[in-house]
């Protein structure tokens, strides 16, 4: 069976003498380096053998750069290369020319040469000087140009800014303020607009009421005395008794259906409605104008503590108790060296919060005396009182204050204990060494106020204490009216000068408080004060 007539594979024979591929339709032939060889033939290097003792490549044709790299020039070729110097294209400048010496280096710089020098330089700064100042005025030139085409606005308002330190504060009080009038404020404060409904449609509407279809349907006890109510009443009564008899159904619903108990509070209810703040247009404009001054104030000056303080306060006059602690906090963290915002802010919150506030107040204002004692006040227990005050008179040891409430807590002996370093620490409180005199035995007791007489020397009321001292363990009036004359004459030259009224008051308080015999030397001895002895007769 045959398919047609059968080619010979021509591929597998060998191309035939002089064919060249592509001939015949028109490419051309090329070849390759590795058809014809190598490009050049191989020169074989001389070999001169080993080069003689001495010898210096480069030498003979006056050495080149590869010696000069190497190091291998003479001495004269190197003082002959740096006499001739740098000509390169790299040392020239167009303006100045070559920066080698026109001449030898080896020429000498006198003083000839220094004085030409001196004179170029300053001619050189003359001229700069020159060049500067008239660049100076040009560029003033340029400036008033300038200002003059296009003034800035302060520019502008120049003139107006000096008159205003002719403004008095009453005019300035006159100045009505900006508010915002746009048009999407406008949009946001436009309140919703509601029309009343007249009172005779809800009347007609109310008589229209099908009461047959009302009774066929199953309805609860409430939907039936409130249908049967409405249209029983309000054919005969006006819209007002109408609406009374719907607020008493409201009423009767919110009664408990099981144990026949209402859940409304009457006192409670008319004390909520005692609460109630109604505000008028007037005050809540005054409370939106005092929220964006005082905004103002605490952005422009964050750590002006008084303006966080009455942003808070406004906040809590408008009921908003939580904004007002969440801007007394934004206070508390710009302003953290403000004793008033700390404590503001532990009043507006509840005494837990409080004392977290107080505690992270302490770590910034160790120091302040109110914090310590705000956070003592807020201690249910005498005990952590304690612990908070004398915490903080580690801190500051010389608080009269301080010492004072912590001992108020304290019992007799330890107040005793505290007393004595309390007069250490401040022995300028003169309270607290008649106390700790009060507390201490006789002996001690006139050991103290000899102590507090050094401490204190111009202190009267030491004297008449320890006047009293004698006088209450038995002592003759004659060492009490020693006691009162030293007290004079040490007062004296302390130049302490106290009238014959005031003495006599003092008497009367001393005699008051069971002592006669100092509250007599002490009239003794100071009836004489600011008169003469020609008036003691008349005054007396």
């Amino acid at each position: 069976m045959s398919f047609g007539p059968k080619t010979a594979n021509t591929y597998n024979i060998a191309p035939p003498i002089n064919y060249i591929a592509g001939a015949g339709r028109g490419a051309q032939g090329f070849t390759t380096r590795s058809d014809i060889g190598p490009a050049r033939p191989a020169i074989d290097e001389p070999n001169f053998g080993q080069a003689p003792p001495g010898y210096i490549a480069g030498r003979g044709r006056g050495m080149g750069e590869l010696a000069r790299d190497q190091g291998e020039l003479s001495t004269r070729q190197i003082q002959q290369e740096a006499d001739r110097g740098d000509y390169s294209e790299s040392n020239y400048d167009e303006f100045a020319g070559y920066s080698e010496r026109l001449f030898s280096r080896g020429t000498p710089y006198e003083e000839d040469d220094q004085e030409a020098d001196r004179i170029y330089e300053a001619i050189d700064e003359r001229m700069e000087s020159r060049r500067k100042r008239r660049r100076e005025m040009q560029m003033l030139d340029n400036l008033r140009k300038n200002r003059n085409e296009r003034p800035t606005i302060a520019d502008q308002f120049a003139d107006l800014k000096r008159d205003l330190a002719t403004v008095t504060a009453e005019q300035w009080d006159q100045i009505p303020d900006v508010g915002d009038h746009t048009l999407k404020l406008k949009q946001r404060k436009r309140a919703e607009v509601f029309t009343p409904v007249p009172d005779y449609i809800l009347h007609s509407a109310a008589t229209r009421v099908d009461t047959n279809n009302l009774s066929n349907t199953a309805t609860s006890g409430y939907e039936t005395s409130l249908t049967s109510g409405l249209n029983s009443t309000i054919p005969g009564m006006g819209m007002a008794e109408a609406r009374g008899t719907v607020l008493s159904l409201k009423l009767d619903k919110m009664s408990d259906s099981v144990t026949g108990q209402t859940v409304v509070d009457p006192k409670g209810y008319l004390t909520d409605l005692n609460s109630l703040r109604i505000t008028s247009d007037a005050e809540i404009g005054d409370i939106q104008k005092a929220r964006t001054l005082l905004s103002s104030v605490t952005s422009t000056n964050p750590k002006h503590g008084p303006g966080w303080i009455a942003a808070a306060r406004v906040e809590e006059f408008a009921g908003k108790l939580v904004q007002a602690r969440k801007i007394i906090q934004q206070g508390c963290d710009a302003s953290p060296d403000s004793e008033d915002v700390w404590l503001e802010a532990a009043r507006l919150n509840t005494p837990e919060n409080a004392k977290a506030i107080l505690a992270n107040a302490v770590r910034h204002l160790p120091n302040s005396v109110k914090i310590w004692l705000k956070a003592a006040d807020l201690e249910v227990n005498d005990n952590q009182k304690k612990i908070v005050l004398r915490r903080a008179l580690e801190f500051i040891p010389n608080s009269v204050k301080l010492w004072k409430t912590a001992i108020e807590l304290e019992g007799v002996e330890d107040a005793r204990i505290m007393l004595t370093r309390a007069v250490e620490c401040v022995p300028q409180a003169v309270d607290m060494w008649l106390a700790l005199a009060r507390l201490e035995t006789y002996e001690n007791a006139r050991k103290v106020l000899n102590n507090a007489r050094e401490a204190i020397p111009t202190e009267p009321s030491i004297w008449i204490t320890a006047a009293k001292l004698e006088e209450a363990h038995g002592q003759s009036a004659d060492i009490i009216n020693r006691i009162i004359e030293k007290a004079l004459t040490s007062l004296s030259q302390y130049q302490v000068v106290i009238d014959r009224e005031k003495w006599l008051k003092e008497a009367e308080a001393v005699e008051a408080s069971g002592s006669p015999l100092t509250c007599a030397a002490i009239v003794r001895n100071t009836l004489h004060l600011g008169l003469d002895e020609e008036d003691w007769r008349q005054t007396w």
